[in-house]
């Protein structure tokens, strides 16, 4: 049985399914490890690596990755413990709806979602617009710490 991410002691029989959102060309077994450039802010090593448990999640993580490559969605599996992410739970969704995490312990990749509906280009744009404005003025994600 696996623990649950707001009750590491509660067991269920479910495993809890997990995400990450990227541009990175990953293969099964992979390890998404920190220390490397994050996808994120000022693209600094980052310190923690993220998942969620949410599909939307995932989504905006990887339109909103930085690089050339395709867009990608991996199934990851956590192998230490996860937290919920500060920049999302505590500064802008309370109670953690997106169930967004981090950990500083890597995510092996378990499978590939190769069949999603990405948000609208308009929508999209406007989000890293609105990034790149909070960059501007000096504010960066949690990731760059």
């Amino acid at each position: 049985m696996q623990p649950t991410p707001s009750n590491p002691l509660s067991p269920t029989v479910f495993a809890q399914t997990y995400f990450h959102g990227t541009k990175a060309n990953l293969q099964l077994g992979d390890l998404i490890s920190v220390g490397f450039n994050s996808n994120y802010g000022e693209q600094k090593n980052a310190k923690y690596i993220f998942l969620t448990a949410t599909l939307d999640a995932a989504i905006w993580g990887a339109e909103l990755a930085v690089g050339e490559g395709r867009e990608r969605i991996y199934l990851v599996e956590p192998t230490g413990p996860i937290e919920n992410d500060p920049d999302l739970t505590d500064k802008k969704f309370p109670g953690n709806p997106t169930q967004s995490y981090r950990s500083t312990h890597p995510f092996r990749v378990v499978g590939e979602v190769t069949s999603w509906q990405g948000h609208p280009a308009e929508q999209v744009n406007a989000m890293k617009e609105a990034l790149e404005r909070l960059k501007q003025q000096g504010i960066n994600s949690l990731n760059d710490e």
